[in-house]
């Protein structure tokens, strides 16, 4: 009654016949079947093929051919990701460079990129203050905004205060914009937001 089924292959038996693989192109195949989803690093594509067993020349191969047709680009991605959480999912300059170290993003390439971001976000107005126009400024107030209900619940400006600060640390803020947008969340009424002075 048991043997209806094909027994499927085991992990270590499929990482067998991978590394039985002497063909570029089913190695070429599995990397941007990878890449379907979303664009990688470099780093990531090399650790997922070598994980699944493809031989080490093989998965190089690979990884160049991505490279020369513009599929694999560490630059490329480095500045999709950052604009990605600038847009999706606020972090600080900390956070976003911890999580490109993690992505195997080249340290030299990840200063470029973040210079870049805070440079990008220019001082065209000449009223405002370089820290007030800050990617990681405006970052920050996003975050909070997107957090807005879930603090408006707290009576206590105190306790709004404290918990919008751990809020904006866990998320890569620097100590000096924590504490200035955790004041002003502080100070908010239920209809103000964090709209600048």
């Amino acid at each position: 009654m048991g043997d209806h089924y094909p027994r499927r292959p085991t992990i270590a038996e499929r990482r067998e016949r991978r590394a039985a693989v002497d063909d570029p192109a089913v190695v070429l195949e599995a990397a941007m079947r990878f890449l379907e989803a979303r664009s990688r690093s470099v780093h990531e594509v090399r650790r997922r093929l070598t994980s699944a067993g493809y031989k080490t020349d093989l998965v190089q191969g690979a990884i160049e051919k991505l490279g020369d047709i513009g599929v694999l680009d560490d630059e490329a991605f480095a500045r999709a990701w950052v604009e990605s959480r600038d847009r999706a999912r606020p972090r600080g300059e900390r956070a976003l460079r911890e999580e490109l170290r993690l992505k195997g993003i080249d340290r030299s390439l990840v200063d470029v990129v973040l210079t870049e971001r805070r440079e990008g976000d220019g001082s065209a107005e000449g009223d405002e203050t370089d820290e007030a126009r800050s990617p990681d400024r405006v970052a920050a107030e996003r975050l909070i905004e997107k957090q807005r209900r879930a603090l408006d619940r707290i009576a206590d400006p105190r306790r709004r205060r404290e918990r919008a600060y751990a809020m904006l640390a866990r998320n890569g803020f620097d100590p000096e914009i924590c504490r200035e947008v955790a004041a002003r969340v502080a100070t908010w009424d239920e209809d103000a937001g964090i709209a600048e002075d």
